[in-house]
């Protein structure tokens, strides 16, 4: 007899992607894709359900909403990480709202039902008005929801026949791990209501395709020494290379943090020599060191980036599928997660994470309330991306415009995502799905199209 697993295999995939460098307008707004995408995409995968710092201390609590589902997570009392169903079993009420603290347990608000740390139900109000068949044990608790921790969050999955957490996190958790990921704190946290599809908004992140068009500040050409008819300076490739990220920190309000452009600032003197690749790694290895020692030196629990750039990993831009991503840079991190609230409307939420000295106390972060895109408080790169997000939305619904054209060397992470949500929608096993995640997690931009396996 056909399993589960490969009875969804034979399901079709309206406007799947055929040709991969071709996806179909339909799959950015079209009610029926959308809700296949809440049927057999969420309810399977891992998602950042919060950050471990919004729960510090044993009995904190968050509660994380996607789609139409509420999860409560948990910090027990010997600091494990457990979720559980935001709904009382007695009539569905949602047991808490937001965040907290729970001294002894969960209490319904509607009717009293209490439960205790681990779910179980400690307490029926007027528990005799109730027929037996209402009142089986295994049917009174909290249903449980699988939780993980990894790269300081704690992650959830609806999927008890999901892969572990780091397996489908792979590459990108080995190569986080490194970089010491969990070290990280929240300096900031914003929000945005973008009226565009979620993988939309995805995919204006994880190609730099656009940038000499949509990021002019970002384009220094002196960076690389390449003034056209020009001998190689090393003097103005410092200055434009300090520029340059000068306009990371500012742009992205931190993507590049304030302290490393400072001590980048403090080697501007440095002599390199003439020769433009000898000069080039000179200065980023001597870079990496300086930011290495300074924050190590303050008590920060910094790697060394010299040994990572030795073992080949560029450090610039990890997705764990489907939401969550990380883009490090020298110590700290921008992070971005994205949930969708309709077929036309995504919550984009921006981190700035970075490291302080061990023991410093930091306000516990908290959710902030979403900005529209054109709020004038984001940043310059964040308002150019955001500017252009709601014009390609309104423009995919054009009647002459029928599908994206990728190029298959620069967008093809586009496709590869687009491709893998469709192994979802078709059903796949999840060891079919596995080596697609692990192509979506690589790293850098600009990855070129690839053979799923399916």
């Amino acid at each position: 007899m056909a399993t589960v697993d490969q009875k969804r295999s034979a399901l079709p995939v309206p406007y799947a992607i055929d040709l991969p460098d071709r996806v179909r307008k339909e799959r950015y707004f079209d009610p029926d894709f959308y809700q296949l995408e809440v049927d057999m995409l969420w309810p399977r995968v891992w998602q950042m359900a919060c950050r471990l710092e919004e729960i510090p201390e044993p009995r904190d609590f968050v509660e994380y909403e996607f789609l139409d589902q509420s999860i409560v997570v948990l910090r027990t009392d010997d600091m494990d990480v457990k979720a559980f169903q935001n709904a009382c079993r007695h009539r569905g009420v949602k047991i808490v709202e937001g965040r907290g603290t729970c001294e002894s347990g969960f209490v319904c608000p509607f009717h009293g039902w209490c439960y205790g740390l681990d779910g179980a139900n400690s307490f029926v109000p007027r528990r005799r008005t109730f027929s037996e068949h209402n009142l089986q044990p295994e049917d009174l608790d909290l249903v449980p929801v699988r939780c993980e921790v990894w790269g300081g969050c704690a992650w959830i999955n609806l999927d008890d026949d999901a892969p572990p957490l780091r397996e489908c996190l792979e590459p990108a958790a080995s190569i986080l791990d490194a970089w010491k990921v969990e070290s990280l704190r929240t300096e900031w946290w914003y929000a945005c209501r973008l009226p565009v599809n979620w993988k939309l908004a995805i995919e204006a992140f994880v190609e730099s395709y656009h940038v000499v068009q949509a990021h002019p500040q970002l384009v220094i050409p002196t960076r690389y020494g390449l003034r056209e008819g020009a001998p190689f300076d090393p003097r103005a490739f410092v200055d434009a290379d300090i520029q340059y990220l000068r306009a990371m920190s500012d742009g992205m309000a931190g993507m590049v943090h304030a302290n490393d452009v400072q001590v980048a600032e403090g080697l501007r003197d440095i002599e390199l020599p003439a020769d433009p690749k000898l000069a080039m790694t000179t200065w980023n290895r001597t870079l990496n060191d300086a930011v290495t020692t300074w924050h190590r030196d303050r008590g920060a629990d910094m790697p060394d980036i010299n040994a990572l750039d030795a073992e080949g990993i560029n450090l610039e831009f990890f997705q764990c599928f489907p939401h969550y991503f990380v883009l490090p840079m020298y110590s700290s991190a921008s992070s971005y997660r994205f949930r969708p609230l309709g077929p036309e409307e995504t919550l984009m939420e921006l981190w700035s994470l970075t490291r302080y000295p061990e023991g410093t106390a930091r306000d516990r972060p908290t959710p902030p309330e979403p900005w529209e895109a054109g709020d004038p408080r984001w940043p310059p790169i964040p308002t150019q991306d955001f500017s252009n997000l709601p014009r390609q939305q309104k423009g995919l619904h054009a009647k002459g415009f029928e599908y994206m054209r990728l190029s298959e060397g620069v967008e093809g992470h586009i496709s590869n995502l687009q491709r893998t949500v469709d192994g979802f929608l078709a059903g796949l096993p999840h060891d079919k799905l596995l080596p697609a995640l692990h192509t979506v997690n690589v790293y850098p931009f600009d990855q070129p199209i690839v053979d799923l396996g399916f």
